[in-house]
């Protein structure tokens, strides 16, 4: 039964550019501009009005954008639920600007080993991220920590719950890795792995969407019945102002938005290629989180029940539920 028929996230790439080159990720290989406020302005007013209620600024690295705290700021004055992931390395200079318009503000880490991170990134970040932790908290914001788990990295959780989650007072979101477009990780997770995680998903502090565990022994999405939800649940902006489909890591199709999002997203055009979501030959056995937690909430079946729980812990926890509720 579909819960909800309007699209809940928007993914607003506000630049393909990153000053970091993690090896499980290659948006940072694409050429990009940076988004406009003048048409951010217009495409947040229309995910409104589409029903959106919550806006991942992602990239990329977003805090490479400069005018990144007046699009939160916009975000926030139409009663938007606003989200930021970064590496860190900029959050320092910018922290000050960009208090208080960050609702779920994430700190990505990989390790905590400082050489161990720093090689997954590709630049020497792990500093950065632990001046950005205590910075953050004296300035009143309640970060995350955005664990990317492998399974060679599996085995770090409980030493980075215990010396840097807990001693802070921050929430550790455990990321289960995920294959995409030409890159291969080269890392499944095992059945041992993804245990662990969902035994940690259930401790002090420590959010872990367990729907993505059971989607993963499932092997990903299938075409024949898709659980994925994507292209009706989230929409995809790219830095060119375009409305990419069905997602940003398939994406197929893209349209100049041309100040209408609102009109284009409900086109005929546009809803033909939203019905095929996960249908398509490249969908078979997808497993990508950014698209899966959305198409979880939306649908009541087996993986809406798993994803219940945690994301009640997460948003009990972080107070979203007050926002989620308006």
């Amino acid at each position: 039964m579909r819960l909800v028929s309007h699209p809940v996230l928007c993914n607003y790439y506000v630049t393909y550019r990153c000053n970091a080159s993690c090896s499980f990720c290659d948006i940072w290989e694409r050429p990009s501009p940076y988004v406009t406020l003048e048409n951010a302005r217009q495409n947040l007013r229309d995910l409104k009005r589409l029903g959106v209620r919550v806006v991942d600024f992602t990239g990329g690295e977003p805090l490479l954008h400069r005018q990144l705290p007046e699009l939160l700021r916009e975000a926030k004055r139409l009663g938007l639920i606003t989200t930021v992931t970064t590496n860190a390395l900029l959050y320092p200079k910018q922290a000050e600007s960009l208090r208080g318009l960050v609702d779920m503000l994430h700190f990505s880490l990989d390790s905590p080993i400082a050489e161990e991170h720093d090689a997954s990134r590709g630049v020497k970040c792990f500093d950065k991220v632990m001046e950005s932790i205590t910075l953050a908290r004296s300035l009143g914001e309640r970060p995350d920590i955005l664990f990317t788990v492998f399974e060679h990295n599996v085995h770090q959780i409980k030493q980075m719950h215990e010396e840097i989650c807990l001693p802070n007072g921050l929430v550790l979101i455990l990321n289960p890795v995920f294959e995409y477009n030409t890159v291969d990780t080269g890392d499944q997770l095992s059945e041992e792995a993804l245990h662990q995680m969902s035994w940690w998903g259930k401790q002090k502090d420590v959010y872990l969407n367990d729907a993505f565990i059971q989607l993963r022994r499932d092997g990903g999405n299938h075409i024949e019945a898709p659980i994925c939800r994507a292209a009706s649940t989230t929409i995809v902006i790219s830095p060119e102002n375009k409305l990419v489909l069905p997602c940003y890591h398939l994406g197929l199709t893209d349209f100049a938005i041309d100040n209408n999002l609102f009109a284009l997203y409900r086109s005929d055009e546009v809803q033909k290629l939203v019905a095929l979501e996960g249908r398509l030959p490249a969908c078979e056995g997808c497993a990508i989180n950014c698209y899966m937690q959305p198409s979880f909430a939306v649908e009541i079946n087996k993986y809406f029940w798993r994803a219940l729980p945690s994301t009640l812990k997460y948003n009990w926890v972080k107070g979203t539920w007050k926002q989620l509720l308006k």
